[in-house]
């Protein structure tokens, strides 16, 4: 959808316009989606949200094809694809303490971060061989697997548990922000990821390094695309086999410092090799703390809760990501994209310097259940 609105209207920013299109119903629905995956089967949460998004695919296919594809069209899905994300989040992440038990939190999460990697990998990079048969081929395709992903997400089983359904004041709306607050550990990985990401959000401009930088093509973008998810999934497999026990809140900080400079570094990166090995190091160090971030949500978060924190969680993370993108579109507008992700990269390494002073806890956090 880069490449295609990038080959559109040759605007960085608006590359940017992609990710607050998406950032805007997540923001809108947070309070909303946690009471669902609360009071809902997520199960099934996850299977309505599949088919939204495979209609989505379709939709833009069909406007691909028929010719009517425009910049407001593939806006207005990206909207669809953002509000249909924000209900799947928080019932899928809180899925998981319903499959595996408690110990085994931390390493689960790991391994569906790794699939969720193995995943980012392979879709790219298809989807960019896929773009030189035309857009239509790679819609097509993106909607087929969110049919087969609706289908599996139906036979996930749980443990059955029995959930109290609270009257829906504004004390149990805002309950899941509440519960984040008065826990300083949650409040600090959180915000932390916000701010950091906020500042490194590099891969929105990739189409701008593909094509004017490294002259790379869409097949080179498909590339560019993979190759944070290449790191993260060598990193997420090592620590699903090797669970983080020991020097938590340390690790997140240092795999923070790592993001930016990695950013930094393919900021002024012109050789197509660096870049990849940049952004490889960058998804390695993510994980890191996505595995962090997600293992102390999930532990630490009483059931009944779950899909609540998961919703504002889901929050912080859209918030880095797609409002991250576009700032980067706006900063790349105005600034040009090498000095933009330069400065993002340097900004995320002065937010992880600034959170150790503000959340000396989380620094000397020793394990999850600490």
């Amino acid at each position: 959808m880069g490449w295609q609105l990038y080959t559109l209207t040759g605007s960085a920013l608006d590359l940017g316009l992609v990710g607050l299109a998406q950032f805007v119903p997540m923001i809108l629905l947070t309070l909303v989606v946690g009471q669902v995956a609360d009071r809902c089967d997520r199960r099934r949460v996850v299977t309505v949200c599949e088919g939204v998004k495979a209609a989505a695919a379709a939709t833009l296919a069909l406007g691909t094809i028929g010719g009517w594809q425009s910049k407001a069209s593939l806006l207005a899905v990206v909207a669809i694809l953002g509000a249909a994300q924000a209900f799947e989040n928080p019932a899928m992440t809180a899925l998981v303490p319903d499959v595996v038990t408690r110990p085994l939190i931390a390493p689960a999460m790991a391994w569906v971060i790794s699939a969720g990697q193995t995943a980012q990998i392979a879709g790219p990079a298809l989807g960019g061989f896929l773009y030189a048969l035309g857009p239509g081929a790679a819609y097509f395709t993106s909607g087929a697997l969110f049919v087969l992903s609706g289908a599996l997400a139906t036979v996930i089983r749980t443990e059955r548990t029995a959930r109290t359904r609270e009257p829906i004041t504004i004390a149990t709306v805002f309950s899941g922000v509440a519960f984040i607050q008065s826990r300083r550990v949650l409040l600090g990985t959180m915000s932390l990821d916000l701010f950091a990401v906020l500042l490194g959000g590099a891969t929105a401009l990739l189409p701008v390094y593909a094509r004017d930088i490294l002259h790379a093509g869409p097949g080179g973008l498909g590339l560019l695309r993979s190759a944070p998810a290449v790191g993260a999934l060598a990193t997420s497999v090592f620590l699903a086999r090797h669970p983080l026990e020991r020097r938590i809140g340390s690790t997140l900080f240092r795999s923070v410092i790592v993001f930016g400079a990695a950013t930094a570094v393919f900021g002024l990166s012109t050789n197509f090799a660096l870049s990849l090995v940049a952004l490889s190091v960058l998804g390695a160090a993510d994980v890191v703390s996505m595995v962090i971030r997600s293992s102390l949500a999930q532990i630490r978060t009483p059931d009944a809760m779950r899909g609540r924190v998961s919703a504002v969680s889901s929050l912080f993370t859209g918030t880095s990501n797609q409002l991250g993108a576009f700032e980067s579109g706006l900063a790349a507008a105005l600034l040009g994209a090498v000095p933009a992700v330069l400065l993002g990269g340097l900004g995320t390494i002065a937010v992880a310097a600034l959170w150790m002073a503000l959340f000396p806890e989380l620094r000397r956090l020793r394990t999850f259940e600490e």
